[in-house]
C-alpha cells in the first residue's frame, strides 16, 4: 500500500477487540515515570524542530491536560505546540472538527506561517487523519498513536462507553447529527474522509503496540512498512513512551514544513 491509497477493506462496523486484559494498562504509570528519565525527553540525541506548529489531540474521553508532557517536550524540541482546544473528547468528531479543531489549525497556520503537524492519540489520531485529508494544503504530517482508523476495534468496556457517548450525542443534538453518528457506519464527512486517498504531500506515521489491551493493533496500521512503527508498551502509555518520542522526533523532522 502506498501512502496515497488507504486500505480497501476499511471496516465500518464492530470487530473483535484486543484479547489482552485491561489491567495491563496500569503499566502506563510506569511509562509516564520512565519518560522523565529518558534523554530524548530533554532533547538529547534527537533532531530539533524548525518552529512549525504541532497540534496534539487527545483520545477517547481524553483531555488536553493528559498531553501536557508531550506539549512541554515539543516546546523543548523547538516546535510550537498547540493543545487541541477540546474540553473532552466525547463528542461527534465531525462537530469537533468544525467547531474547534479547524479553528486551532487556522490559528497555528496563521501564527507560524507554515504547514502544521497533527499528532493524535487513539480516537484523536483518527480525527487527525480525517483533518489531514480534508485540509492537506495546511497539514505537513499526521502522526497516529494507537489509532484504529481501519475499524471499530476496542475492548468491550470501551465499546460500552462509546455507546453511552453516542446516545448522549443523539439526545443533545437530535436531528442535527446523522442517525448513525459515532459509529463507523455514519455517512458524515468525518467518516467519509477516512476512505479517501491522502495526498503524497502529507507525511503519515502510524505507531502501534502489539501489547495494546484497549484497541486491536491490527487496525492501527496502514500496511506500508515505511509508515508503520511498532513500539513496546500500553495503549494509554504511548503518550508517555520514550520510544514514541524518539520516533516522533525523527518523523517530524522528516516532514519539514513549507508555506
Amino acid at each position: 500500500m502506498t501512502q496515497g491509497t488507504w486500505p480497501a477493506n476499511l471496516e465500518r462496523g464492530t470487530i473483535p477487540a484486543s484479547h489482552l486484559p485491561m489491567w495491563r494498562e496500569s503499566f502506563a504509570l510506569i511509562e509516564a515515570a520512565l519518560l522523565h528519565l529518558a534523554p530524548v525527553y530533554y532533547g538529547l540525541g534527537a533532531p530539533r524542530g524548525d518552529g512549525s506548529g504541532v497540534i496534539i489531540i487527545p483520545g477517547f474521553l481524553g483531555t488536553d491536560v493528559m498531553l501536557a508532557a508531550m506539549y512541554a517536550w515539543l516546546h523543548r524540541m523547538d516546535y510550537r505546540p498547540y493543545f487541541s482546544g477540546l474540553r473532552l473528547n466525547a463528542e461527534c468528531p465531525n462537530l469537533l472538527i468544525k467547531r474547534t479543531l479547524n479553528g486551532t489549525l487556522d490559528r497555528a497556520r496563521r501564527e507560524t506561517g507554515k504547514k502544521v503537524h497533527l499528532v493524535g492519540h487513539s480516537l484523536g489520531g483518527i480525527i487527525a487523519l480525517a483533518m489531514s485529508e480534508q485540509r492537506p494544503q495546511d497539514v505537513a504530517s499526521v502522526t497516529m498513536l494507537a489509532a484504529p482508523f481501519r475499524g471499530t476495534a476496542a475492548h468491550p468496556n470501551i465499546l460500552r462507553a462509546a455507546e453511552f457517548v453516542r446516545k448522549s450525542i443523539r439526545e443533545q443534538h437530535g436531528e442535527n447529527v446523522l442517525p448513525d453518528c459515532y459509529t463507523g457506519r455514519c455517512g458524515c464527512n468525518f467518516v467519509d474522509s477516512l476512505t479517501r486517498a491522502l495526498p503524497e504531500s502529507v507525511t503519515v506515521t502510524a505507531i502501534y503496540s502489539q501489547t495494546d489491551s484497549i484497541v486491536d493493533w491490527r487496525y492501527c496500521v496502514t500496511g506500508n512498512p515505511a509508515l508503520d512503527f511498532e513500539v513496546p508498551g500500553t495503549h494509554l502509555g504511548l503518550i508517555f513512551n520514550p520510544t514514541v518520542y524518539a520516533l516522533m522526533a525523527r518523523r517530524l523532522a522528516l516532514a519539514r514544513t513549507g508555506t
